[in-house]
């Protein structure tokens, strides 16, 4: 079975899936759902048809899968309800303090549409959730540790971007190695947010502005900056162009714990990824939830789902026969 997939959304995530299309014999891309004017959108599918969102409905018969790669902001908290009301759907909504209640209402549409919908996949949450649970378990006396970076923060560049006199700006968060090492060395450390990671911030500022006072902007700012230390270069946009055009990024997942009657014998286990590009690396893990998806709802389940809900084989390709030999 060809799993046909649907993207919403064609800026960095949904240029992402279709390129991780390609490299899953086992899917095709029927459609590309725009905000924009269709006839503006240059794909590289010439295959798929590019259509207005207000055009999805028509397309129901067409799609066994939509991806959605909308903001969590204010995209996914009203996409994802109204297309899990017509579509089995993916989404990689990270607003972690709101997934709850974005689950709920996700859980609702399906479950009236009689659809699945995965929500908050990708690394983080996502992999980084599911290795949580893993260690979790098999240590259950232990302490988690989250590491994020080296990598760009997007949203901490748009934020910096917003500020008055900043032509453009990326944001690096960086772990602080010393802070790792004693969690790699079973130290169970108490850490604040400033003890666990630094920021870095790369500016290009408008012709005459006041640099001294964008920086003093930058690390007050409340929610992104204040917590951390934080430094700020100013620099040219042709150095931005050059060096800071990317969008890498990664971190891990780090779990202690201690076994044995008297607790004698330590562990620590750790999860990490080191990505050239965040959103073709996010873009493939959502493919992979998109087939378990369309693997549950074959089986007749509906509602909304998360990665804790589907057993490993449902993300492969393989059978259960070639997992058994040649992965366990």
């Amino acid at each position: 079975m060809t799993i046909r997939i649907g993207i919403l959304g064609y800026g960095n995530l949904g240029r992402g899936v279709e390129a991780a299309v390609r490299q899953n014999p086992d899917m095709e891309l029927a459609a590309v759902f725009t905000r924009r004017d269709p006839a503006s959108l240059s794909i590289q599918t010439p295959s798929a048809k590019v259509l207005s969102v207000d055009e999805a409905e028509k397309m129901q018969d067409a799609i066994d899968v939509l991806i959605l790669c909308g903001g969590s902001a204010t995209d996914l908290p009203e996409q994802t309800p109204a297309m899990a009301s017509l579509f089995n759907v993916v989404d990689s909504f990270d607003t972690h303090a709101r997934i709850p209640e974005h689950f709920a209402a996700v859980d609702a549409a399906a479950r009236a549409a009689g659809k699945v919908a995965v929500i908050s996949c990708g690394w983080d949450p996502g992999m980084f959730s599911l290795n949580r649970l893993y260690a979790q378990c098999i240590l259950p006396e232990g302490e988690d540790y989250t590491f994020w970076g080296r990598g760009v923060s997007q949203g901490h560049s748009d934020a910096v971007r917003r500020i008055d006199g900043v032509k453009d700006a990326r944001q690096y968060t960086i772990p602080v190695e010393a802070a790792v090492e004693a969690v790699r060395r079973g130290e169970n450390p108490s850490l604040t947010t400033r003890q666990k990671h630094t920021r870095e911030v790369f500016v290009v500022a408008e012709e005459g502005a006041d640099t001294a006072r964008i920086e003093r902007e930058i690390k007050t700012m409340p929610n992104y900056f204040d917590q951390y230390d934080t430094t700020v270069h100013f620099i040219s946009a042709e150095e931005m162009q050059r060096d800071h055009s990317g969008l890498p990024h990664g971190g891990m997942v780090i779990r202690t714990g201690k076994t044995g009657l008297a607790k004698e014998h330590s562990h620590v286990v750790e999860y990490s990824l080191k990505l050239d590009s965040n959103p073709e690396f996010t873009s493939s893990v959502l493919l992979a939830f998109a087939r378990a998806a369309c693997r549950m709802a074959g089986e007749g389940q509906t509602g909304c789902k998360t990665v804790f809900d589907f057993p490993p084989a449902y993300l492969s390709p393989k059978s259960g026969e070639e997992l058994r030999a040649h992965l366990l």
